[in-house]
């Protein structure tokens, strides 16, 4: 037999063992068993580049966590505050506002899965566009008095990435103390010269878990999804808005759509204790005079002044580092809770078993449930794989819509006109299980009503997906669901 066939079976034999301890290993974390099977199928079906994947992207971390986050301060902070607000609404929650005790479990539910405190803020403000958003944060950081906190996902090196990086710069060198932190991946197009340009004039710029393909990471499924920026403590944005030309012209497409809010209040000290954490994590330090960036403290007992204007919110985060897939929870739970109807808009959605059972069950049961997509994606794959649960949506009786004339970035629910959910996470496996992510909770009528209203106006530009027509669609594209979803669980 000549050497190269020798060589061949050993090895084929090797990576047959090294498969069969990757597949023993998923069996034995007791995993999703979609999931687990979906990889196991990946690795014995694909020799070499299966395990490969697995190792770079297919690890789960939150069991074991990336980080460590005892002893730091800002993690200490926030448990004490949770634990604080727990005993009190356990003991006795008659204090609270009628709006507020409906949602209890809720409330209950975020507290312990993600230490979310409920803060009272004076005002939140709804951004409906990219760029009214970035115009709004635009405005918030040309008028900082002291610390600017920014995290994006994505900042691209174009226009608006050079006007928001100059902003930055000028307050800089105003004394303004500017930190800046962006996922690598997702900032993988932005430049040497944009990044040397900051930091040679006082930003402190930081890339969160760099990637390099030398040495391969287990990190790389793992990204930072946030959108945060905090301005001196007092204010703060989240929601799906990153940096770049497209958020506020649409780039490729006519309009390019999203929702973000503006917070002024007690929120605020969740966003800058997220943000911290983060840092910590991305330099493992922690800052010893800590009261400037919590002018408003993390709160431990709710305040309810009368005569005070109040907009309760919880901030929540989740992520590889997190005890619990808290922002799925949330989900889960808000959408169990509805009596009336529930809107969702999201880009990508490939809920895992117990989201979707949520949202059929509720419909099945009597619930009106609105689900807005986009008509054609950012990601073939993302878009075959999110149709692929169109079937089953449309049997539950669930109302399908697909947002055409533009893209849809929106990550958005709204219960019963009641209270809303805003922030960066898609209905997705990856943002789900995967990312840092962060979303607002806010219980207020006037801004769930306003959710709504918008959703209802942009049902106008959208195609309303029939079980009948659905069901004569081509076996071609039959064909890219049922592959797209297989890949599903992975992407």
């Amino acid at each position: 037999m000549p050497y190269w066939e020798y060589l061949s079976v050993i090895l084929y034999l090797g990576y047959f063992i090294l498969a069969v301890i990757a597949s023993s290993r998923i069996i034995y974390r007791k995993l999703d068993p979609v999931k687990s099977l979906s990889w196991i199928v990946v690795i014995l079906l694909l020799p070499f580049v299966g395990l490969i994947l697995y190792l770079l992207v297919g690890q789960n971390f939150r069991k074991r966590k990336i980080f460590n986050r005892k002893g730091i301060r800002d993690e200490r902070v926030r448990r004490i505050a949770a634990n604080n607000q727990l005993k009190q609404l356990k003991t006795d929650n008659s204090f609270l506002e009628e709006s507020l005790k409906r949602h209890i479990q809720l409330i209950l539910l975020n507290l312990r899965s993600c230490r979310s405190t409920l803060g009272v803020n004076s005002n939140i403000e709804l951004y409906l566009s990219g760029k009214d958003a970035l115009d709004a944060m635009f405005d918030a950081i040309k008028n900082a008095k002291q610390h600017i906190h920014l995290q994006s996902y994505i900042i691209e090196p174009d226009k608006i990435g050079v006007r928001f990086k100059e902003l930055l710069i000028k307050k800089a060198r105003e004394g303004i103390e500017v930190r800046v932190i962006f996922d690598d991946v997702g900032c993988w197009s932005l430049t040497s010269e944009y990044k040397n340009e900051l930091i040679k004039n006082g930003v402190e710029l930081l890339s969160f878990s760099p990637v390099r393909f030398i040495t391969p990471t287990s990190r790389l499924n793992y990204r930072n999804h946030r959108k945060i920026l905090v301005v001196d403590g007092l204010y703060g944005f989240l929601g799906g808005v990153n940096i770049a030309d497209r958020y506020y012209h649409g780039g490729n497409y006519p309009e390019w759509r999203d929702s973000h809010i503006k917070l002024t209040g007690e929120s605020v000290a969740a966003l800058q204790s997220s943000f911290l954490l983060d840092r910590y994590f991305i330099i493992n330090q922690q800052f010893k005079k800590r009261k400037k960036y919590y002018p408003i403290p993390l709160q431990e007992s709710l305040d309810l002044n009368i005569g005070v204007k109040r907009v309760y919110s919880q901030i929540i985060t989740s992520g590889p580092d997190s005890d619990w897939a808290s922002i799925m929870q949330c989900y889960f739970s808000a959408i169990t809770s509805a009596k009336r109807h529930i809107y969702i808009v999201t880009p990508y959605f490939t809920p895992n078993e117990s989201l979707l059972n949520a949202i059929k069950i509720a419909s099945l049961g009597g619930v009106e449930v609105s689900l807005m997509l986009p008509e054609k994606s950012d990601t073939n794959v993302a878009h075959w794989s999110t149709m692929s649960y169109a079937t089953e949506l449309l049997e539950a009786g669930v109302k399908v819509y697909l947002f055409g004339k533009g893209f849809n970035h929106s990550k958005v629910i709204s219960i019963d006109s009641e209270f809303c959910i805003i922030g960066s996470a898609n209905m997705d496996n990856r943002s789900l299980e995967h990312n840092f992510e962060i979303t607002a909770i806010i219980y207020n009528n006037e801004m769930a009503q306003k959710i709504e209203n918008q959703f209802i106006k942009d049902t106008e530009r959208c195609k309303s997906l029939a079980s009948s027509k659905w069901a004569k669609r081509s076996v071609k594209n039959q064909i890219k669901e049922s592959f797209a979803r297989l890949l599903s669980p992975l992407i």
